[in-house]
C-alpha cells in the first residue's frame, strides 16, 4: 500500500482539527502546525467539506472544524474522501478482478488485503490517534517487531 501525501496531509489536517476542537480553527494554523504547503491543504479542505468530514466557518472569526467527533471519523474516511477507494487493482475494485488459469485465485488474495486495510483503518478514529490508544489489534501490529522491518 503507499499512503499518498494527499491522505498523509489530510489525516494530518483532521488530527489538528480534533486536536485544537471544537474551536474553529483557520487553515494558517493547520498549516503553519504541520508545515505543509498551503494551496495543497486549501484543496484538500475543499475535499474534506464536500465529504461532510469538517465544516467551514465564514467570516473574520471563521475556521474550520470537525462536523463530528472525533472519535466517529475513522482514518479510512478521511482517506476515501481525498483519495477515493483504500484498494484498487489496475482502476477496478478488488471483488471486480478477475483472473484465469494460474491466477484464478488472485482476487481472494486481494480481497484479504482490502480487509486488512480496513481492519486497521476503518477501527482506528482520529481519537485513537490523538490519544495515543490505539485500538488494541492496531497496536498489537504496530508493536510487533517485524512490522518495523524494511522489505
Amino acid at each position: 500500500m503507499q499512503i499518498s501525501a494527499k491522505a498523509d496531509y489530510a489525516v494530518r489536517v483532521m488530527l489538528e482539527l480534533a486536536a485544537h476542537g471544537p474551536e474553529l480553527v483557520k487553515s494558517t494554523v493547520l498549516i503553519d502546525h504541520q508545515g505543509l504547503p498551503r494551496k495543497f491543504v486549501e484543496s484538500i479542505l475543499v475535499e474534506l467539506r464536500r465529504a461532510d468530514l469538517i465544516r467551514s466557518h465564514r467570516g473574520a472569526e471563521g475556521g474550520y472544524s470537525l462536523a463530528r467527533p472525533a472519535s466517529a471519523i475513522s482514518i479510512g474516511q478521511v482517506i476515501r474522501a481525498v483519495d477515493g477507494p483504500l484498494a484498487e487493482v489496475r482502476g477496478l475494485r478488488p471483488h471486480e478482478t478477475e483472473y484465469s488459469n494460474a491466477a484464478e485465485h488472485l482476487s481472494d488474495v486481494w480481497v484479504a488485503a482490502r480487509a486488512a486495510l480496513r481492519k486497521v483503518l476503518d477501527e482506528t478514529s482520529l481519537a485513537h490517534v490523538l490519544s495515543g490508544k490505539l485500538p488494541a489489534h492496531v497496536r498489537r501490529m504496530a508493536e510487533s517487531p517485524e512490522a518495523w522491518l524494511p522489505r
